[in-house]
């Protein structure tokens, strides 16, 4: 089971960083036909392939954005003629483990939002990602009104920038052991509580599918408080292929009849060549 921190020493088994890998993308017809779900793809997942190289590959595919960027990227990405679909804030913007539920980090949290909207907005960049944090003791009361109170100094920036602040859910059962937005009804409360077109979750299906399942009656239930989503194979975090327990062209199906017009951002591991597994999950989730 593999987490972010993880991605390198599983990259390593495969031919992750050829720049071969571009050019044949690049020979292919395009896998995006129907475009009616906005697809992306996570940047870190790839992070053995030179960065030019995987944007080259990600637009042969017929993807328009890349997830996951730091501000740093967001340029580059735009030479290719991509957007970074949900970008980083940059440092001091929250982590996995050191988030919102913390009120001492709200002043740097709030600081480094309010510095990279400007660029954010320039760089039509959607969607900026933060974290809820671990629990290390926490009731959920607690932190979800510690959370609110950050989000609520961060809303007026993001409404005026109309760049939507996205938290998202992890699982602590597998990868993020004791983080604390770890099932949708804590992250609902919390964004329901700020009231905010641009304040909403982060809705990764391989995290949520191990915590809760019932992945497409959650998606339905919170459709309006759901700004993004993620995959990832379960279990492992590979490919969206038969090996998986989720029927992922259904789920992409269910969330385009939600209404839903967001990125829908692939984030598995390949464990084969990378830009021919990022083809097939796109062509699958292409509904």
């Amino acid at each position: 089971m593999i987490s972010r921190r993880d991605a390198l020493k599983t990259a390593g088994a495969v031919a992750m960083g050829s720049a071969l890998t571009g050019t044949r993308a690049g020979a292919q017809e395009k896998a995006v036909k129907n475009g009616r779900l906005k697809q992306s793809v996570c940047r870190w997942c790839y992070q053995r392939m030179p960065l030019e190289d995987f944007f080259k590959g990600v637009a042969a595919i017929g993807l328009e954005a890349v997830d996951l960027l730091q501000p740093e990227e967001w340029d580059i990405a735009a030479k290719y003629g991509l957007r970074c679909s949900n970008g980083y804030p940059g440092k001091g913007g929250g982590t996995i483990p050191d988030g919102l539920n913390n009120p001492a980090l709200h002043d740097e949290i709030v600081a480094t939002f309010k510095g990279i909207f400007p660029k954010a907005k320039q760089l039509k960049v959607p969607n900026l990602i933060t974290f809820f944090g671990n629990r290390k003791g926490m009731p959920d009361a607690q932190a979800i009104d510690n959370c609110v109170a950050a989000l609520n100094r961060i809303k007026p920036m993001a409404e005026d920038a109309q760049i939507t602040v996205i938290v998202e859910l992890l699982n602590s059962k597998v990868d993020h052991k004791d983080y604390q937005g770890d099932h949708t009804p804590f992250g609902v409360e919390v964004v329901k509580r700020v009231d905010s077109p641009y304040v909403k979750l982060l809705y990764d299906i391989y995290h949520m599918q191990i915590m809760e399942g019932d992945v497409i009656r959650t998606i339905r239930d919170n459709k309006q408080w759901l700004a993004h989503f993620h995959t990832g194979g379960v279990p492992g975090r590979h490919e969206l292929d038969d090996t998986q327990e989720l029927q992922w062209r259904t789920v992409a199906k269910a969330i385009v009849d939600s209404g839903f017009t967001g990125y829908y951002a692939h984030e598995f591991i390949p464990t084969r060549d990378p830009m021919t597994s990022l083809r097939e999950a796109v062509v699958l989730c292409d509904v």
